[in-house]
């Protein structure tokens, strides 16, 4: 061991993404060069390879509580919306654990029920009255049949193909007018938990810091289609790695956003 004092010190640090350290919150969000689409995704794996096991296991009981929930008859699909937020709210605070070098238990990935309960709530309750907004201007454009088919309240059956080609229409339409709602809650759930701010405050800087990085999500976009596609062909298996990557990458592009290093 060396006794200079002035010796720079030789203990091991772990390694963290340059734009995951600590910084100045930019409560509007900034605009990121379009490579940083891929820097989320390889900064999410770094972040969740320590405790694989873990985070795989949070990701199976998620699965399996979605998958629970949705198979109750109508209201099933109305829960979703109250308990997803939750859920990803303890995903974000448990990944800003592992960001600041604690350690985490498997209880830290429902720390949403404890910590800002109704404020995720409250992102659910928002989320669902603009897919409400939505289901009326699909009634309005396509009839009332096709928005109870699309928010899953009616099941398909076989009939005209005229009609099957006006509900895919119906489909695109209402895919188009969800990404809005896509940007609105993305980063919300983060937004909330971490930064302590209100709903609709969220709810704007999500969709203004989301708007500011149309490249680089383009390029997460594309890549994890491609690694959604790869994780699917061996039996699902590739989604025990790539679930909570993909739940980490919403926490590591919200740092890369929404703080100055």
């Amino acid at each position: 061991m060396s006794t200079n004092p002035y010796a720079a010190p030789k203990a091991q640090v772990a390694d963290v993404p340059e734009h995951l350290a600590e910084g100045k919150f930019i409560a509007e969000g900034r605009s990121r060069p379009a490579g940083h689409g891929w820097k989320w995704i390889t900064s999410a794996r770094v972040l969740t390879k320590q405790r694989q096991l873990l985070w795989i296991s949070m990701f199976i009981v998620f699965a399996v509580i979605a998958i629970a929930i949705g198979t109750i008859p109508r209201l099933g699909s109305l829960a979703l919306y109250f308990i997803m937020p939750v859920l990803f709210g303890g995903v974000m605070l448990t990944c800003d654990k592992v960001q600041r070098g604690d350690e985490i238990t498997f209880g830290d990935f429902f720390s949403g029920f404890r910590s800002h309960f109704a404020r995720l709530a409250g992102v659910g309750l928002a989320t669902l009255l603009m897919y409400i907004a939505i289901f009326a201007i699909i009634a309005a454009i396509f009839g009332t049949a096709a928005a109870l088919l699309l928010s899953g309240f009616e099941h398909p059956q076989a009939g005209d193909p005229a009609v099957a080609i006006g509900i895919i229409i119906a489909a695109l339409v209402m895919l188009g007018l969800s990404v809005p709602v896509y940007m609105a809650v993305w980063f919300s759930y983060a937004l909330v938990t971490i930064n302590n701010v209100s709903i609709l405050q969220a709810l704007k800087a999500s969709f203004v810091g989301c708007a500011k990085n149309v490249a680089p999500f383009f390029i997460y976009g594309l890549i994890m289609m491609l690694l959604a596609l790869a994780a699917t062909i061996p039996l699902l298996l590739g989604w025990l790695i790539l679930g909570p990557i993909l739940f980490a990458s919403i926490y590591t592009g919200y740092r890369d956003i929404f703080y100055e290093t």
